[in-house]
């Protein structure tokens, strides 16, 4: 795998607590990869180390094939945090101007880049405005904008769709997507699982400073799956208790069934033909990562409290 982005048994710890311990992971080039986790997981303290604000305790960072340098190295990234920090009292246009020549672009360039992206999110009246006249939403795409428009190799985005519209939130979704296409890297961290399940590619979930989960949604999905299939019949019908399958659920002509152990999809197929049924539809039920998410962090917190439990 062509990984952007490795990081090997990296560990931050503070005083009292494992904010980031011993975790390792590959991000691949132009990949929109998902950091999740409940609050106080450690995703921020791991994003500032991969920003440069924080350094790590151990292990190592390695970014484009390279050691992380966070001085040499901060023009490849854009970082747009949860916590927004943009300055209240100053103008738009001149705040972009700004952020963008701190990130090396030239006056020039950075006009140029400005202006393509403040008309392509219809921002072009906004120049002299000031940050603090801005909606919450209008103030997310403004610092959308100024991550991005330096071009970075690594974007990171923690949950870049608080306080938008749907209008704005669609927006926002297709230049993640274009930026991936033009070989960007994304990071994105948020608590919307189905906004992850429809964006990313792949996904670490974190839980107590550790990673508890690593791979693919796909990947991920099938491995959390439980055998269980939704059945769509032509009309309300009776299901007799069987050694096949179970009936989770049976509303009118939907139906939801868990296959036994010892028995195939082809076994239900069998059975419900031969009972006369009429199948209009018959798919695999697989878990959301919403469902997979509460499942892991629950156990983990309940595996911890154990242990605690027996350390004192």
């Amino acid at each position: 795998m062509d990984a952007l982005l490795s990081l090997s048994n990296l560990k931050k710890y503070y005083a009292t607590q494992k904010a980031v311990d011993d975790i390792s992971f590959d991000i691949k080039r132009g990949s929109i990869f998902g950091l999740l986790g409940p609050n106080g997981a450690g995703k921020t303290t791991l994003l500032r180390m991969i920003t440069g604000i924080f350094y790590p305790d151990g292990g190592s960072i390695i970014l484009d094939g390279q050691p992380f340098n966070p001085i040499e190295d901060i023009q490849k990234i854009g970082y747009m945090p949860e916590e927004r920090g943009l300055y209240k009292k100053m103008k738009i246009g001149e705040q972009a101007l700004y952020l963008a020549q701190l990130k090396g672009l030239s006056k020039a360039e950075a006009t140029e880049k400005i202006k393509y992206w403040f008309k392509k999110f219809e921002m072009e009246t906004w120049w002299n405005k000031k940050v603090e006249d801005l909606s919450k939403g209008m103030s997310q795409k403004l610092q959308f904008v100024i991550t991005v428009l330096h071009e970075p190799k690594l974007i990171i985005l923690d949950e870049p769709f608080s306080g938008l519209d749907p209008l704005n939130a669609n927006l926002i979704k297709e230049e993640i997507y274009n930026l991936a296409k033009k070989g960007a890297t994304i990071i994105f961290s948020t608590h919307r699982m189905e906004q992850v399940e429809e964006i990313c590619d792949h996904i670490v979930l974190m839980n107590l400073g550790k990673k508890i989960l690593d791979g693919s949604v796909t990947d991920i999905k099938q491995q959390f799956k439980e055998n269980s299939f939704v059945i769509q019949t032509d009309q309300s019908v009776g299901i007799k208790e069987n050694a096949i399958f179970n009936t989770m659920s049976h509303i009118e002509n939907k139906i939801i069934v868990k296959i036994n152990p010892g028995y195939q999809s082809n076994d239900v197929l069998k059975y419900l033909l031969q009972e006369n049924i009429n199948i209009v539809s018959y798919n695999e039920l697989l878990p959301s990562l919403n469902d997979i998410f509460i499942h892991l962090v629950e156990n983990t917190h309940a595996t911890a409290r154990a242990f605690q439990n027996v350390q004192n």
